[in-house]
């Protein structure tokens, strides 16, 4: 191995800066030559790289968002796309490259691996809905942000006797809704893989309300088919069956954009350490991930077009924590 190039792509996730570092001063270490791709795999098919010294990633480990910049590239789903970066990586004399993203991103680290070229994926997204690791880089920073603004959100319900509606990232995957609504003491959790209907998000704040508390939580996930514009417009025509005067807060990109928290600069630095050491032992056409504590990897193949379910079995232990 003499060049490795590293791209991220897929949605920003905090923590993503420092597995660019990690990989950065691992491969150096290793006496490689670092590139980054500039904007994903757009980066890739228009020959955007650029050499990686030590000094240009100083100072991004507390940095959300990604340096190296991501893109959506529908050419590179084309096989002609595929083969433009992979005459692009060939020509540089890149031996190697490392994904840092989220399905679709390690998705097409699969579709490259299958051409013969060496590719490791770094997971990385908020989601954490990738196979192969227990968490994934940025989950821990989008949860905390969602329970930081839940949890003032909580203060002022407090002081007000009101109801808040939360409306956190997840399109597909309700991770983030689930875990800060347990964390946060929420009296609903509402995702796209566990659906609730108006009318029973209605009774569980009516009962609250009955039950004396001061205040109530719902979490949604912004991919819920009743989401907070749906809750709300039942709401507006149901105000009688709850109880509580009912406000609503979406999130929105905040979640994502926040600066990374100590564990995900830690698993950042894991991960994208983990991913050089498999290029140099000649392994390739993996993802590295953390399971029990430990650094391992699982091919692409098996991480490829799909996506990995919360633990369902904790919105049981939601609904009796909140009574």
């Amino acid at each position: 191995m003499q060049r490795i190039a590293v791209l991220t792509s897929g949605g920003d996730a905090p923590g993503m800066n420092a597995a660019v570092r990690a990989i950065t001063r691992a491969g150096i270490a290793k006496g490689w030559e670092v590139f980054g791709v500039r904007n994903g795999y757009a980066g890739l098919l228009g020959d955007h790289m650029d050499p990686l010294r030590a000094r240009n990633v100083g100072g991004i480990i507390q940095c959300g968002g990604t340096m190296l910049g991501s893109a959506r590239s529908k050419a590179f789903a084309t096989e002609e796309g595929r083969n433009t970066a992979l005459a692009n990586l060939k020509r540089r004399g890149i031996d190697a490259l490392v994904v840092i993203g989220g399905n679709g991103s390690q998705t097409g680290s699969h579709s490259l691996a299958t051409q013969g070229y060496a590719v490791v994926g770094v997971p990385s997204t908020i989601d954490n809905d990738l196979y192969g690791t227990d968490l994934t880089i940025g989950v821990d920073t989008a949860v905390n942000i969602t329970l930081e603004a839940i949890d003032r959100l909580r203060t002022t319900g407090s002081s007000h006797q009101r109801a808040f509606l939360v409306e956190t990232m997840g399109r597909h995957c309700g991770y983030i809704a689930l875990m800060a609504g347990i964390a946060g003491g929420a009296e609903v959790i509402a995702i796209p893989e566990c659906e609730v209907e108006p009318h029973d998000v209605a009774a569980r704040l009516q009962a609250a309300y009955r039950r004396g508390k001061s205040h109530a939580l719902v979490v949604v996930a912004e991919g819920a088919k009743n989401g907070a514009r749906a809750m709300m417009q039942h709401f507006a025509e149901h105000r009688d069956r709850i109880g509580f005067e009912l406000r609503v807060t979406q999130l929105g990109h905040v979640v994502r954009g926040g600066v990374p928290t100590a564990a995900d600069r830690m698993l950042a630095t894991r991960l994208g350490a983990a991913a050089v050491d498999q290029l140099a032992l000649g392994n390739s056409g993996v993802v590295v991930g953390l399971r029990g504590g430990e650094m391992t990897t699982t091919p692409l193949a098996e991480v490829a077009h799909k996506t990995k379910p919360p633990d369902l079995a904790l919105l049981d232990l939601a609904r009796v924590l909140a009574q």
